[in-house]
């Protein structure tokens, strides 16, 4: 999301995707970074998935907690349910504009004080608040609390790891797939990407369930007539709005040396592409579908830099099919 005074554009539209269809359960500055303590170590912590599939972590508010938290690296601030913070008797915020996928909207905030994810601690956080319903959690960790940090996600171990950007990459199992990315409106986005041929901007998002295409991408894939059958999707934004897409599958999506075959992705101009300024590129929202497709993801937002490992990794770039799924990952 992005924000200037007073405004801020919520990235949770990508957080709360409800599906009722076949494909269930498969420029203005941004804000300054949170400060952090300086003696900033390396550090694991397990993660949940809730119904969705998408990661939790184990979040403190003050001295109560831990609460589960949506880390979702497509949301530019932390969100808090409306519940949660009626329970803590949080202190109001100033109101901001929100910008979901179906709406703008009016939101108020409330302030977090010491919000704790491991041993790292944040004060004085200015979250807007929705219910716990369509945000499907008790909130969602946003970018300005990892603006400084490389977050990494293994699937394989169940873990998340937070490390400063600033100390090395440690080294990965042949299978590494780095990806450079250029930050726009806080979040990173990839460029090197196609889907069947034709050229994307990829917005890394772990707070999607399902992968998004604009419009833009949908009317360039019909000139080439690479456009396969299309089916419906109902998406609920964390605002409470629903609207129907159209989704299909892709049947080849390369991102750096990684390549992603048969993986829905559903077509709507929603306001993320707005707000990022892509209307008229073609772009997808990279969700969850697609990255849990890979035993570790890495973001580092400092140094713009997204890496891949591919599962059961070897260096001959044999297909690689994941149980239970239709959409199919392959090596370089």
């Amino acid at each position: 999301m992005t924000r200037g005074p007073g405004r801020l554009w919520l990235a949770g539209m990508w957080a709360a995707l409800a599906l009722s269809s076949p494909l269930r359960g498969q420029e203005q500055p941004a804000p300054p970074p949170a400060q952090l303590p300086d003696q900033q170590v390396a550090e694991t912590l397990d993660y949940g998935v809730d119904a969705s599939t998408r990661m939790t972590v184990p979040v403190n508010i003050g001295t109560h907690g831990p609460y589960q938290f949506i880390v979702d690296t497509g949301s530019e601030r932390t969100v808090i349910s409306s519940e949660l913070a009626r329970t803590l008797a949080l202190g109001p915020g100033p109101h901001v504009i929100v910008h979901s996928m179906t709406e703008v909207s009016e939101i108020p905030t409330v302030v977090l004080p010491g919000l704790r994810v491991g041993q790292r601690t944040m004060e004085d956080i200015e979250a807007p608040f929705f219910s716990r319903r369509n945000l499907g959690a008790h909130g969602i960790l946003g970018v300005d609390t990892l603006q400084t940090q490389r977050v990494i996600f293994d699937f394989h171990r169940q873990e998340m790891t937070i490390v400063p950007s600033r100390r090395v990459d440690p080294r990965w199992p042949p299978g590494e797939i780095v990806v450079t990315a250029r930050s726009r409106f806080g979040r990173l986005m990839l460029i090197d990407a196609e889907v069947d041929g034709q050229r994307v901007y990829v917005i890394v998002d772990t707070g999607g369930q399902i992968t998004v295409g604009n419009n833009a991408l949908r009317r360039a894939l019909e000139r080439r007539h690479r456009l396969g059958a299309m089916a419906t999707v109902n998406v609920l934004s964390v605002t409470g709005g629903e609207f129907t897409a159209e989704y299909t599958l892709a049947r080849h999506i390369r991102i750096g040396g990684a390549n992603i075959v048969n993986l829905p992705i559903a077509f709507a101009d929603v306001h993320p592409f707005e707000q990022l300024e892509l209307m008229d590129r073609p772009a997808i929202l990279l969700g969850m579908d697609a990255l849990r497709l890979f035993d570790r993801v890495s973001v580092d937002f400092a140094n713009r830099r997204v890496r891949l490992l591919l599962p059961d990794s070897s260096e001959n770039g044999a297909a690689v099919r994941i149980a239970g799924g239709a959409a199919t990952l392959i090596g370089h």
